[in-house]
């Protein structure tokens, strides 16, 4: 099986260039979609505590490696620390559950969820107030926050830490006060919103950028939200038939080009194997050209439709 690319992380350790997302997969839809993903050739999974299918993930994950499947460090395993979790104080806890969840002694990449936070309640995601708004946490202090992340590196429980849904100003605020410069930051970003500032910035302070909802995701429509089919975008399309590609293939081959980590989500067998087979073409410049000026700016995930309230929190990054 050839190898995946890999893009190298500001402390020298490779991520692989495409991962398997995990979002929104229930543990049966999760167990059988990681299984093929791995068979596949995946060997990057992206996972988070609020996704609440860590467990079952960490099944499949000793599986492979007690049979002799692959090795662990053939293995690279992101996750994160959920909103509930955003305290100094609570970050160890929170990467100790997903370490004993996972099955792992380490992770290879522990990223903090969210900036904004909420206020912890034992055995609950958040908890909602009368009005049907979330429970946010106003004291969120993201260098504290950093720190405590810092120390899990230093102990060799993650080794590589990130951000994710951070903005620009918010990661320069980080970049000004730590230890470890930001490894990752994990964003949306497909041809609707390519945020050039944001990815250079990231280059120039050598942090690998992950994109999610590259393909638009879907799968938001279930939360209310009005989504564009960017796979049926006329551009796309055309390419699709110039390069004998699926769209989804376009999509990632555009977004891989620009150096930037891809981790697509499906739960069908086909689709999970079509989205990793990206490697055997490459867009010529003028076809990355065009992909590029699709750019429009468009933000599809609504973090308020999905916690009511959530834009009064200070560190609200949108």
């Amino acid at each position: 099986m050839n190898s995946v690319p890999s893009f190298e992380l500001g402390n020298g350790r490779k991520i692989p260039s495409i991962g398997f997302g995990t979002w929104m997969m229930t543990n049966s839809s999760a167990e059988e979609a990681v299984k093929t993903a791995l068979s596949t050739g995946y060997r990057h999974i992206d996972t988070a505590h609020a996704y609440g299918n860590e467990e079952v993930i960490g099944k499949v994950l000793k599986e492979w490696i007690s049979s002799g499947k692959i090795s662990r460090n053939e293995i690279f395993v992101t996750t994160k620390l959920p909103p509930n979790g955003m305290n100094p104080g609570r970050v160890a806890t929170y990467l100790k559950r997903s370490l004993d969840a996972l099955q792992l002694e380490y992770i290879d990449m522990y990223l903090i969820h969210t900036p904004f936070g909420f206020t912890e309640v034992e055995g609950e995601l958040f908890r909602t107030l009368d009005d049907g708004s979330v429970d946010i946490d106003v004291s969120t202090d993201l260098v504290e926050i950093w720190k405590a992340m810092e120390k899990q590196y230093d102990l060799g429980l993650a080794k590589a830490i990130g951000i994710s849904n951070f903005n620009k100003s918010q990661i320069e605020r980080i970049i000004g006060h730590c230890r470890t410069i930001p490894h990752n930051l994990q964003t949306e970003h497909h041809i609707y919103l390519q945020q050039p500032e944001l990815i250079e910035f990231c280059r120039k302070n050598n942090i690998v950028v992950t994109s999610y909802s590259s393909l638009g995701n879907r799968g938001l429509s279930a939360l209310g939200q009005d989504i564009p089919d960017i796979l049926s975008n006329p551009t796309v399309l055309k390419m699709s038939k110039k390069y004998n590609k699926t769209p989804a293939q376009i999509l990632l081959r555009h977004i891989h080009q620009k150096n930037i980590v891809v981790i697509p989500k499906s739960k069908n067998p086909e689709r999970i194997r079509e989205n990793f087979n990206i490697f055997d073409f490459q867009l010529d410049p003028q076809d990355m050209k065009e992909l590029n000026d699709l750019n429009r700016d468009l933000k599809l995930l609504n973090f308020e439709l999905m916690f009511k309230g959530v834009k009064k929190h200070p560190e609200y990054p949108f």
